[in-house]
């Protein structure tokens, strides 16, 4: 909270001082309303971040392709040595499987990196501007889809060499898959970028977490080749990314309909995280100022 002393004379200085407020919500439909006001305010904070890091450049473009495309290729090889396909030679179908995988991936995981740094990044913003602070995790996740855009036509051509199935699945269901990794980005940027402000070290373990969360996640491997290990069966459904990028991957590479619970869990954590993120960076946005 805000409050301004001073004299009269115009030629004396003004002093801000910002005093804790207590952590609360607040009213929903004007905080929302606000936001929706202010979204060209979150479009030109992610284009001057593109920006900023030549995103929009051509080799900034191709360099998110690049990226994960290599760390395809090493992941590739690896798993031909550790479980080599019958006949041998290369495995398109694998190969598309982690193309399109890693894509998605590391769009998940720039927006929610990204969104960690948000608010600590922009202090000054913080303490000069009034705005909804909502707006700078949700403008990092917009950046991270931008980012993630030029490597869908790099996918298409893994989809079309490996002879994947095209039908109405790949092109409706797999977007709402890929809309609900964005809910789910959404959330946990909102939470760890609140976090970011009272633990300055959070964002730090952000990367070893999500090394982690790769190998436990349907990205090297697939929901199908987990059906005979009993263990790994009862542990996957704690994993959101499991139900997240397990049914895109099915929509989008094999053209096959995510079975039921696959779409429960998927709306269902994303929804939590959206709840539980959100929640907790509007109850302590108005002490931001203070914590900066």
């Amino acid at each position: 909270m805000s409050t301004q002393t001073g004299a009269t004379d115009p030629y004396e200085s003004v002093y801000h001082r910002y005093e804790p407020h207590r952590a609360g919500i607040p009213k929903l439909g004007t905080y929302f309303k606000e936001l929706w006001k202010r979204r060209e305010f979150a479009t030109e904070m992610s284009k001057a971040s593109m920006r900023g890091a030549n995103s929009m450049t051509f080799f900034g473009q191709a360099w998110l392709v690049i990226n994960p495309l290599l760390l395809a290729l090493v992941y590739y090889f690896l798993l031909q040595v550790l479980n080599p396909p019958r006949g041998g030679g290369f495995d398109a179908e694998r190969f598309s499987h982690l193309t399109g995988g890693l894509f998605i991936f590391y769009f998940f995981q720039g927006a929610v990196g990204t969104g960690a740094n948000s608010v600590v990044g922009a202090g000054k913003l913080v303490l000069n501007t009034a705005f909804p602070r909502l707006l700078m995790p949700l403008s990092a996740v917009r950046t991270g889809f931008f980012r993630f855009l030029p490597t869908v036509p790099v996918y298409i051509i893994f989809h079309i060499l490996a002879g994947n199935p095209w039908n109405w699945v790949t092109f409706i269901v797999a977007p709402i898959f890929a809309l609900l990794i964005a809910m789910f980005a959404a959330g946990l940027a909102a939470l760890f970028a609140a976090l970011q402000v009272y633990f300055r070290d959070a964002a730090s373990f952000l990367p070893y977490v999500m090394r982690i969360w790769l190998y436990c996640s349907p990205v090297l491997w697939t929901i199908d080749m987990i059906q005979g290990h009993a263990g790994a069966r009862a542990l996957a459904p704690f994993n959101p990314l499991y139900p997240l990028i397990g049914g895109y991957g099915e929509a989008l590479q094999n053209g096959a309909m995510p079975s039921l619970h696959i779409w429960l869990a998927a709306i269902g954590w994303a929804v939590l995280a959206c709840v539980i993120g959100f929640g907790y960076f509007m109850s302590r946005e108005r002490d931001f100022a203070v914590r900066l």
